[in-house]
């Protein structure tokens, strides 16, 4: 990201930029950062595709076509997958590129052994933006905290996270909510945060699991019918279930092995903050209690898909048994 800003400041640009990784909010941050720098509010020489029917021979004669009264003409592809496959021919233009043509590759998802790949790394800027630790997040809401000229506690900055998650664009617009409301409030609380910040449905199914583990019934049932009073189909609901489940599984096993949170999360994709959650949560369960919770999610899908169970019920069912299971 530092090379990046520097190029936008210096307005030496590299011909090809290719923007990658799980941080949506950042791809699209320097995405359209980059492109006012490139080439501002030229419309002429600008071009932008996005999504799997691309014709990389529009994009290559675009790229052969000489700017219109300026120096530069901006392609820019989002989530074409050619980074996954379907690439070689971009990545055989790539190796000479007309000379006035400027390329900002977008992708979520990269497969770093493709051509295309090995093309825009080395003829280009190539920057990954991962999920954000715990420590970066925070120095991140507290900079907007403080350019709104407010204070937030360290328990209340946890508590934000926890509500949050790590996606930093589901912070920013929850950020922002909280600052309309604390407008005449010179600090934001708890809460504050508890009574403006939307829970996430992960946060609504993690309090869910952890009900059931407790098993405190009425809770689980309660968060359940939350959901579907947020119109949360009871399939997906089952699919979050079955998934946190498999992630309890998982980190339980880590954990045995002697792996720290940090560690359990590189390995589970989860931030280490949040890792430490899920080792507290599978310590509840026993391994067996939890791999068989996996299997009967399963085992209730194919219920549901054959038409012996209703998805309603099934779901309902699913959390009874193991809310009211004795240890």
């Amino acid at each position: 990201m530092q090379r990046l800003t520097q190029d936008i400041k210096s307005g030496q640009f590299n011909q090809i930029y290719l923007l990658y990784g799980a941080e949506a909010y950042l791809r699209k941050q320097y995405r359209d950062r980059l492109k006012d720098a490139i080439i501002g509010d030229d419309n002429m020489n600008y071009h932008y595709y996005e999504g799997k029917d691309i014709s990389i021979g529009e994009v290559i004669d675009q790229a052969e076509t000489l700017p219109f009264f300026a120096e530069r003409r901006l392609i820019i592809l989002e989530n074409s997958g050619f980074f996954k496959s379907g690439g070689e021919q971009l990545a055989e233009y790539l190796a000479a590129p007309a000379s006035t043509t400027f390329f900002i590759f977008v992708e979520a998802e990269v497969d770093k052994r493709s051509r295309l790949f090995k093309a825009a790394s080395s003829k280009g800027c190539a920057v990954e933006f991962a999920i954000q630790d715990e420590s970066t997040l925070k120095k991140w809401i507290l900079g907007m905290v403080k350019k709104e000229n407010k204070r937030i506690s360290e328990s209340a900055l946890q508590f934000l996270l926890e509500k949050t998650s790590t996606d930093m664009e589901n912070i920013r617009k929850e950020t922002e909510k909280l600052f309309c409301y604390c407008m005449d409030k010179e600090a934001i609380t708890e809460k504050d945060i508890e009574e403006i910040c939307t829970k996430r449905i992960g946060n609504h199914i993690f309090d869910m699991v952890n009900a059931i583990a407790d098993k405190k019934q009425k809770q689980a049932l309660e968060l359940y019918y939350e959901l579907l009073a947020q119109k949360e189909p009871p399939m997906r609901i089952l699919f979050l279930i079955a998934r946190q489940f498999n992630l309890l599984l998982q980190v339980k096993e880590l954990k045995g092995k002697g792996y720290q949170n940090k560690a359990i999360g590189e390995k589970v994709g989860l931030p280490g903050f949040i890792a430490g959650k899920y080792v507290i949560q599978a310590s509840r369960f026993k391994t067996q209690e939890i791999r068989e919770a996996v299997e009967d999610c399963v085992a209730a899908e194919e219920a549901i898909k054959m038409g012996r169970l209703n998805d309603y019920m099934s779901v309902e069912m699913l959390i009874i048994q193991y809310s009211s299971m004795g240890d």
